[in-house]
């Protein structure tokens, strides 16, 4: 490959196709947006599956018309000319004194080898190109890593290896817990993983040369130079979705794949998002909590998955955390607190807040209770009658009073029920919403999908087994680790984590949880341009039958609500 090609374009120093030699003698490709004026630059890398020639514009077009189209600021400023999918715009940052690296990952892009997406093979393949890019003669030595979802998730992963220089990193809508994040959910397997390695990662395997997308700003191949043959290119990936189909519990397939927190000790900024259930947020939190980090912050937004990055906001916000700890500049982040959330209302509307710790100190954790007869939730428990429900329907909905005054929910949200099955198994689908005066579903912009409830959980009974050192009572931890089954018609006790929320609730609106056998399904119609229906969960289906067979997680559940079986929903209530 030739790799001898610097060019002076758009008041940046351009280099194509760098190569940077692995351990084992492979080599990844990097292309590097430097100022034009020599001089040692702190560095801003990603290593990832997605091309780094692959144009935003292309890849991702609903994605971006809509970006530019809901915040025009995005593409002010700058050609958009190298613009791509989840990483920093480097017209944005090169004039400030960065130097901008993208690496295309082992087996993606431009880089051969095998395609094995957060392998342990991959992450030591990130701590190379971290060193690398820390002694390169236009480096000061200081790396920093910024990425949305997979180039945030590996930040995770080696930062646990702890590169000598890497020197902070700012984890955008990044998932930590390979297994109950990204691959199941309460033990339930999860469509996105196979819809996102078919529609996206395949795209740009290594080897589809001719045969995939060409570079707007080279002309050449994304995933070339070389065209190599279907059966060679299947030869050449792991299929992780395949894979998590015969790995139903929590083993080895999951744990090389999840960062052990406690060796991150890069300071770092996790920013998540309320609306993405079903990938990220859980994951921001978590690993703000668990990192061993003694410079950490954690900032909480809304909207889309990817507004939150390239906004005038976003882009303010990561200039002040790397001109920190990069560039060694006053920019005020030492008056940063340490949570920062945008605190959510009906409507999209966020209030900007400081917090000084998660979860917040002055909650009251209240619990509504679930009563069958009235189907409501009440500051009282009352027993009553079982009730059932088919798991191919609706669900059962309970419902607070309307609400006397406005009421803010901020927190991991928790649920425990008592349930039976007509069979040995059992899915149970939770979701936390909101209702108007008039009875409407007050849905949200979610990360993923335009008309998102508050929240959702997740637990397959036949994995309730809790691990008592890391639960708590707002968020119960599963072991994943034994299939525990159902006997027929005996009911068990589940507590089911709901993915932390936040929503500032006007008065006169009702609570709901809505407890159900399938996804929650809002029933919308289908948005033209989108890569999948959007009903409310985006792209985070459980429905493969493989994992999910009829004759087992197609009967009927049993809510019951005897003495001794008290249901309730814990919600994390701020006082006002």
């Amino acid at each position: 490959m030739d790799t001898d090609r610097t060019v002076l374009r758009d008041g940046m120093r351009i280099s194509f196709d760098v190569p940077i030699e692995m351990d084992d003698g492979l080599v990844l490709y990097a292309d590097v947006f430097a100022p034009v004026d020599e001089g040692r630059y702190p560095v801003l890398m990603t290593m990832g599956p997605y091309a780094k020639g692959l144009a935003f514009q292309e890849g991702w077009k609903f994605n971006w018309d809509k970006l530019v189209r809901d915040f025009p600021e995005v593409a002010e400023g700058t050609s958009n000319a190298y613009a791509n999918w989840e990483t920093v715009d480097p017209e944005k940052w090169v004039p400030d004194g960065y130097v901008c690296v993208r690496v295309d990952s082992r087996g993606a892009g431009r880089s051969a080898g095998v395609l094995d997406p957060w392998s342990p093979r991959e992450t030591r393949d990130y701590y190379e190109c971290i060193e690398w890019a820390g002694v390169q003669p236009w480096s000061n030595g200081k790396v920093g890593l910024s990425g949305i979802s997979y180039y945030a998730m590996n930040q995770w992963h080696v930062a646990a290896l702890q590169p000598p220089h890497l020197t902070a990193m700012l984890v955008q809508e990044g998932a930590a817990d390979f297994y109950r994040e990204f691959c199941r959910h309460g033990g339930i397997l999860s469509r996105f993983l196979g819809g996102w390695f078919q529609g996206l990662i395949k795209q740009v395997q290594h080897g589809l040369g001719d045969n995939g997308p060409v570079s707007r700003v080279t002309g050449e191949p994304v995933a070339g130079p070389e065209t190599l043959t279907p059966e060679e290119l299947a030869r050449n990936r792991v299929d992780p979705y395949e894979t998590a189909v015969e790995h139903p519990l929590l083993d080895s397939f999951s744990t090389d794949r999840t960062a052990d927190l406690s060796k991150v000790v890069t300071p770092f900024l996790s920013c998540g998002n309320w609306g993405g259930q079903g990938l990220h947020p859980r994951g921001n939190i978590e690993g703000y909590l668990g990192a061993a980090s003694t410079q950490k912050w954690l900032e909480m937004h809304g909207d889309t998955h990817s507004s939150g990055f390239y906004t005038d906001y976003g882009v303010a916000l990561q200039k002040r955390f790397f001109g920190h700890f990069l560039q060694g500049a006053d920019t005020g982040w030492e008056k940063q607190p340490p949570v920062a959330l945008r605190v959510r209302h009906p409507g999209e509307v966020f209030v900007d807040r400081g917090e000084q710790e998660w979860p917040l100190a002055r909650t009251r954790w209240t619990k509504f209770f679930l009563n069958a007869a009235d189907r409501t939730l009440g500051v009282d428990f009352t027993p009553g009658d079982a009730v059932s429900y088919p798991t191919t329907g609706d669900g059962v909905t309970f419902l607070s009073a309307p609400l006397a005054e406005q009421t803010e929910i901020t927190g991991p949200v928790a649920a425990k029920i008592f349930l039976s099955s007509d069979t040995t198994d059992a899915d149970v689908f939770a979701c936390l919403q909101v209702f108007d005066p008039d009875g409407n579903e007050i849905t949200f912009q979610g990360s993923n999908d335009p008309r998102t409830p508050i929240g959702l959980g997740w637990l397959r009974a036949s994995h309730r087994k809790l691990d008592p050192r890391r639960s708590l009572p707002y968020r119960p931890w599963h072991t994943h680790d034994e299939i525990q089954p159902l006997t027929p018609g005996e009911p068990v006790e589940l507590d089911i984590e709901i993915w932390p929320t936040c929503l500032v609730i006007p008065p006169g609106c009702r609570i709901g949880l809505l407890i159900r056998g399938r996804d929650y399904d809002n029933g919308a119609e289908a948005t033209p341009g989108a890569r999948y229906p959007l009903r409310g969960i985006g792209p985070f289906r459980h429905d493969d039958e493989r994992d999910r067979p009829a004759d087992v997680f197609g009967g009927t559940n049993v809510l019951h609500f005897a003495d001794g079986q008290e249901s309730y929903l814990l919600l994390p209530v701020i006082p006002g």
